[in-house]
């Protein structure tokens, strides 16, 4: 029968250990990754919680100490809010009628915003000339206020739901334009010119080489034009009454019978529905764009 020696069997389990790949604090990497990716999340969570927390700390502070109890309608305290907003049946569907509402007028603002502003780039990144006859008047149209469109809104497409929808074109549409026409136009030289050696069309061109090159500049403006979809959605809903209840309609009716809870809760709403549609298109860009561009080799270096 043969016997194993404790100490040989040390010593190897000692040059197992010593063979593993070494960080640059002697642990192991398997070890390291591991205790890096929870330093990570720690990193990208504790922060906003922490600052959240302060917050409600600034907001209860107020509520308290800075209003009177005869003023204190005008910011209620958190667990006011969401007793009477979030926890009360009624008030919250409600709320949560009115936010569907405001997102179906969002999300179609924003696909004709998408369809409008794609087709516009691409005509300008084509002719020069096109690109220099619309530009002058797209950037009219987003300096104009939306208030003072309002009545030509009105007596052409009414005061219901479409001219809710037109109000959410005009402010999402430009930024789109903008940057797919600048990622259009980033496509490198080099690659133009290999291009134009092998005989491409314009359509090639277009399809191979100038829509890869400009889809992480048309997310950034999709991100962009998707929150300002969403504002669109709810200042339409202060102009235009008619039709469905939105966000914005609830937040006037709370506003003038000073039901502070509700409207507070209402802010959070519009609030949680900018930040939905934004996850969301960041998350789409992840999906699309990732895998081969890389943002933070975009930005200067810290």
């Amino acid at each position: 029968m043969t016997t194993v020696d404790p100490q040989t069997v040390e010593s190897g389990s000692d040059r197992a250990r010593a063979s593993l790949p070494k960080g640059r604090d002697d642990q192991p990497v398997e070890v390291r990754s591991s205790s890096t990716k929870s330093g990570s999340l720690a990193a990208s969570f504790l922060p906003p919680l922490f600052f959240g927390s302060v917050l409600i700390g600034v907001w209860y502070f107020i509520s308290y100490v800075l209003l009177e109890e005869s003023k204190r309608f005008l910011l209620r305290p958190p667990h006011q809010v969401l007793n009477n907003a979030f926890l009360d049946w009624e008030a919250l569907s409600e709320l949560l009628g009115g936010l569907w509402s405001s997102t179906k007028v969002a999300a179609v603002g924003l696909a004709i915003a998408i369809a409008i502003g794609l087709f516009l780039a691409t005509i300008m990144s084509q002719t020069k000339i096109i690109e220099r006859a619309l530009f002058p008047y797209l950037v009219t149209l987003q300096a104009v206020p939306i208030l003072a469109l309002v009545p030509m809104i009105v007596f052409w497409f009414g005061s219901g739901q479409t001219s809710r929808v037109v109000v959410c074109v005009i402010i999402a549409v430009f930024p789109l334009i903008v940057n797919t026409l600048f990622g259009l136009h980033s496509a490198e030289k080099g690659m133009h010119d290999l291009f134009t050696l092998h005989h491409a069309s314009r359509f090639t061109r277009l399809r191979k080489l100038m829509f890869p090159a400009a889809l992480p500049a048309m997310f950034a403006g999709l991100r962009i034009s998707a929150g300002l979809s969403v504002i669109g959605a709810i200042v339409g809903d202060f102009f235009f009454g008619r039709g469905e209840v939105g966000i914005g309609q609830l937040v006037t009716k709370y506003a003038n019978q000073l039901q502070g809870e509700e409207l507070i809760g209402a802010v959070i709403l519009s609030s949680a529905l900018g930040v939905a549609v934004f996850l969301l298109f960041t998350k789409l860009q992840d999906l699309i764009v990732g895998k081969w561009y890389d943002a933070g080799s975009a930005q200067p270096p810290t």
